[in-house]
């Protein structure tokens, strides 16, 4: 178990996003993303930390990097980890990026061919306490574009789970509706999409890295044959298979 870290090091970490922050892209960047049916875009990846019920030490650091559109694998890893700092809400990014940014340093290592072109990360980006997520982290760090997208909805700046929200997300009628999250100040941080027409319960869509909010609807959107989009749902599938077979008895 850890134990709650020095004001110190929050103070430190909150430094560390405030100096990320000004190098973070909100736009395209890239020329598949301005293209009909995102031509030209051949690798999408998605990541994922899955944790061990009881155990507050060790996890699965996963990354898969999946064909586009067909979505099919072409690559998986999947590794235990030893984490070395305890989860605080608002900056889960100091927990798990170092394991992330390993896994994408060994696939750049040994299969180049493979780098992914986007990589859609299990959490926040823009969406977030200081607008700058795990996702966000991540991108500027890995020099990557990056798409947040969150199963919960995070209640922050102004965003809450209330009457109006509820009747936003009724008023998603097929997959592909969504709308914007506006913070008190009325940025926009994300937005709230219904993924596919099977699934009433919206994702929560936000900029991690090099891509515009709007593109990265689009594109979660395309990734999903379910709620989730395939890239973290078959690292959250892969994680976990992993973590039962490497650890029997184990409950993730």
């Amino acid at each position: 178990m850890f134990s709650a870290p020095p004001e110190a090091l929050l103070k430190q970490w909150e430094s560390e996003q405030d100096r990320l922050r000004l190098q973070l892209i909100q736009e395209d960047s890239e020329d598949w993303q301005r293209r009909t049916h995102f031509l030209g875009l051949e690798r999408v990846a998605g990541v994922d930390l899955s944790y061990i019920k009881g155990d507050h030490v060790h996890a699965c650091a996963q990354l898969v990097v999946l064909s586009y559109p067909e979505l099919q694998v072409l690559y998986e890893d999947s590794q235990m980890v030893t984490l070395t700092a305890p989860y605080i809400a608002g900056f889960l990014a100091f927990r798990e990026t170092p394991f992330l940014l390993d896994a994408l340093k060994r696939l750049e290592k040994n299969r180049p061919d493979l780098v992914p072109q986007v990589v859609f990360v299990d959490g926040n980006g823009l969406f977030h306490y200081r607008e700058f997520g795990l996702a966000c982290h991540l991108g500027v760090l890995s020099g990557l574009p990056c798409v947040g997208v969150a199963k919960n909805l995070l209640q922050v700046q102004g965003v809450r789970k209330s009457e109006e929200h509820q009747a936003q997300v009724a008023a998603l009628t097929k997959g592909g509706d969504s709308f914007p999250l506006t913070a008190a100040s009325g940025k926009v941080l994300g937005k709230a999409l219904r993924s596919s027409d099977s699934s009433s319960k919206p994702v929560y869509v936000s900029v991690g890295h090099k891509i515009s909010v709007d593109t990265a609807v689009r594109l979660t959107h395309s990734c999903c044959r379910y709620r989730i989009p395939e890239p973290i749902r078959q690292a959250d599938r892969r994680s976990r298979e992993y973590l039962r077979s490497h650890l029997p008895g184990a409950r993730t």
